[in-house]
């Protein structure tokens, strides 16, 4: 088996809106929740969101792109060209070589929010001939494949909140089995919409709170639901020997991979994390074991069922050890950015790595009894972890965790 390393990185946050800003924001433990102003929410019981400030597509996209563009399509594009950038691969791999697995867990929600508007209002003949290929989920990875002339494997893959955590694992895969030197993995998401933030409020997912600092607490006994969030991720995963020869920057090394399914519930976790476990060990198995210092970026939406299942779900598969991995979660920054979530918060796992440092779980003031591990409350922490795992749950019992390891000596591919 091939060894994979990553080599790139590129993110849209509603922390920043590139790898710098994002992460000095995280480590600062910046809040990027805030009341949602994109439409008018007196109608709406939930009152904040987090969204993404200041984005310009035309950094990235073309005026006739962006026109026939959906925003979650956007925002992929401009994470993969910073990835594809800070990796310098451009004409360093063959086209047959290189894959792109890039998906949304909804795909474009606004634009079939506003074209379903127009059939209404003005008839089937005004609704537009981009709408389709606007608004499927496939359509961001397509796009980039088209961008870096990306022409080996390419896999949308739609697992809900686990969708890009999938993504990043599956593209680890197929490196490792030889069927690609090089894979853009990651994963993009904008639905903050009217149809969208209804359609999680009644299924009663949302915080319902209208304080940005009270709203998406982790971990937290006041913890009542999540905050939407939107974004994209995405990482360049690179075949080691490849990466070395052309004397790649190398942040991580990526060591395993556990996918597995509750085959539970359409939206709740099955009780005591048990298919999560599975995940987790799984990864930890094709790493060759766990590493220390040892850190869990957790999914940790801020949902009661969640949290407390994710924390007994991290001490069956660790045991005794549990009480001594460092876990955080950045939702309680970015909220939840849904299909993006996975590939940011694998980002964030690879920067701890190679920077030595793990973000917090902010606003966790009123730690919950039943949430008892070290989930690195409200500061920043100077700590050099050798490993990091990253955990992401989805509607339909979707478990995913993705493993990576700190190499040393080999940041500049020697």
């Amino acid at each position: 088996m091939k060894r994979v390393v990553v080599t790139g990185l590129g993110a849209v946050t509603p922390v920043g809106n590139d790898i710098p800003t994002f992460w000095e924001n995280l480590v600062a433990g910046k809040n990027g929740i805030g009341l949602l102003d994109r439409f008018d929410t007196s109608d709406y019981k939930a009152k904040v969101a987090a969204q993404v400030k200041d984005f310009d597509p035309s950094l990235y996209l073309e005026k006739g792109e962006i026109r026939k563009s959906d925003l979650f399509c956007q925002y992929a594009m401009a994470a993969a060209c910073q990835a594809v950038e800070d990796s310098g691969i451009s004409g360093k791999v063959a086209p047959e070589r290189f894959g792109v697995y890039f998906g949304s867990g909804i795909g474009g929600l606004i634009t079939m929010s506003n074209e379903i508007q127009k059939l209404l209002e003005k008839g089937p003949k005004r609704v537009s001939p981009f709408f389709i290929p606007m608004m499927i989920a496939n359509m961001a990875a397509g796009n980039i494949a088209i961008r870096f002339q990306a022409k080996g494997p390419c896999l949308p893959v739609t697992t809900a909140c686990a969708t890009s955590t999938n993504e990043v694992g599956e593209a680890f895969h197929a490196i490792r089995a030889g069927l690609a030197d090089v894979i853009l993995a990651g994963g993009a998401e904008a639905a903050i919409t009217p149809i969208g933030v209804a359609g999680f409020t009644n299924c009663m997912a949302l915080s319902l709170s209208a304080d940005p600092d009270a709203a998406s607490l982790p971990f937290d006994n006041r913890r009542s639901g999540f905050v939407m969030g939107e974004g994209a991720g995405a990482l360049v995963l690179e075949e080691y020997e490849h990466a070395k020869r052309r004397g790649a920057k190398i942040y991580a090394e990526m060591t395993g991979y556990g996918c597995t399914c509750d085959a539970y519930h359409m939206t709740a976790p099955a009780p005591g994390g048990e298919g999560a476990a599975r995940a987790i060990g799984l990864a930890l198995e094709e790493s060759g074991g766990a590493q220390w210092p040892l850190y869990l970026n957790a999914h940790g939406t801020g949902t009661p069922l969640n949290d407390t299942t994710e924390t007994q779900a991290v001490k069956a598969a660790l045991g005794e050890k549990a009480k001594d991995v460092l876990i955080s979660s950045n939702k309680s920054m970015t909220g939840h950015m849904l299909g993006a979530a996975g590939a940011v918060e694998a980002i964030v796992s690879v920067l701890a790595l190679s920077k030595g440092e793990i973000p917090p779980t902010i606003h966790l003031q009123e730690p919950d009894p039943a949430c008892d591990l070290d989930y690195v409350p409200n500061q920043a922490r100077k700590v050099q972890a050798n490993m990091a795992l990253s955990t992401s749950l989805g509607f339909g019992g979707h478990n995913a965790c993705v493993a990576f390891r700190r190499i040393e000596g080999d940041q500049d591919g020697n």
